[in-house]
């Protein structure tokens, strides 16, 4: 049943990209100066998530590295290197220039400084989830360095503005922003359809139950290809010839739970201590929140950070916020039950 199965896993970047025509011509308008030995401009993609901010990123450095010679690129996901070494650690290292740095030891200023004397080819660099690092100087260290152009991704600019001091905010808000809505039904349609053309054998799964996925993931593409992924999966595995409507409910219901739990993995200890005083009290307010997350760690966070940890976790459906600004309370959400419909 599955032809290819790299054109169902969640990184796949495909060779063209549906219903983002404007978007990939403005990023590459904007990356087009480092093509002529020239600085280019800082980017910053916003947009909800699974609405192909990662792979529009991705998508465009690779075709700049395809038309040039002399352009890398590199990606940092600031999730996972939320810290300020991590970041700087992991861009230097796909430039293969830590060989003698040392994890424990090595001072921050030692790896601005090697980036500093980087002289190989031009680099784009994407820092995905930007808005989580800890030290934001990260973007501020980068920005001054015209042999790197940079693509900032994150779900909101004002929660990126509002981790930054002033001097970089002046500076992010002339950069170019590309920004990316929800997908309709219609195209979250064209791009599981474009992923079963060239990743299942033909006729194993109906037009009618592409358009039921679609409507499903509401707007959300790597949701929509993580149910079709997990149904072609356990389809395969049970020697079917065809993924049938039950395969298809049970996969709805696995791929939110599979997503849930990347994003639980993906939380920093100081997140995972909120999202745990949250799931066992709450509802619960900010303030409240922020009480008792600094009874349990031993150097807190800011009340600011704590609201930029709650709003982040709500992004991705680990939390849900109730009520306005001024009386909002957050209680964490169960595994939602598939809504594919008949």
């Amino acid at each position: 049943m599955i032809r290819d199965a790299r054109v169902l896993r969640a990184g796949f970047v495909p060779r063209e990209v549906e219903h983002r025509d404007a978007e990939v011509n403005h990023l590459s308008s904007v990356l087009e100066p480092i093509t002529n030995g020239e600085p280019a401009d800082t980017a910053i993609v916003t947009g909800p998530s699974g609405t192909g901010k990662t792979c529009i990123s991705k998508f465009v450095t690779e075709r700049l590295r395809e038309e040039v010679l002399d352009v890398e690129a590199t990606y940092v996901n600031c999730w996972r290197n939320y810290t300020r070494f991590r970041a700087l650690y992991q861009i230097l290292d796909d430039l293969g220039a830590t060989i003698d740095i040392h994890r424990q030891s090595t001072p921050h200023d030692e790896l601005v400084n090697r980036l500093e004397r980087y002289d190989g080819p031009r680099t784009v660099i994407i820092l995905d989830e930007v808005d989580q690092l800890e030290d934001p100087s990260v973007i501020y260290d980068l920005h001054s360095l015209p042999q790197f152009a940079i693509i900032c991704i994150a779900n909101k600019e004002e929660e990126l503005f509002s981790r930054v001091d002033d001097r970089l905010v002046s500076r992010l808000r002339s950069s170019e922003h590309v920004r990316m809505d929800k997908y309709h039904d219609e195209q979250l349609y064209d791009i599981l359809s474009a992923r079963t053309k060239w990743g299942l054998e033909e006729d194993v799964i109906t037009d009618d139950q592409l358009y039921r996925v679609a409507d499903a993931a509401a707007g959300d593409a790597r949701l929509a290809i993580g149910i079709l992924r997990s149904a072609a999966s356990k389809a395969d595995r049970e020697n079917r010839e065809r993924i049938t409507d039950d395969i298809l409910l049970d996969a709805a219901e696995d791929a939110r739970a599979q997503i849930k739990q990347r994003s639980l993995d993906s939380l920093t200890p100081h997140q995972q201590v909120v999202y745990d005083i949250v799931r066992d009290h709450g509802p619960l307010s900010p303030g409240e929140i922020h009480d008792r997350y600094t009874e349990e760690v031993d150097d807190p966070r800011t009340k600011r950070t704590v609201r930029a940890y709650l709003s982040k976790m709500t992004q991705y459906n680990l939390l849900e916020a109730d009520g306005s600004s001024r009386d909002r309370e957050y209680t964490a959400i169960d595994n939602p039950s598939p809504t594919l419909a008949e």
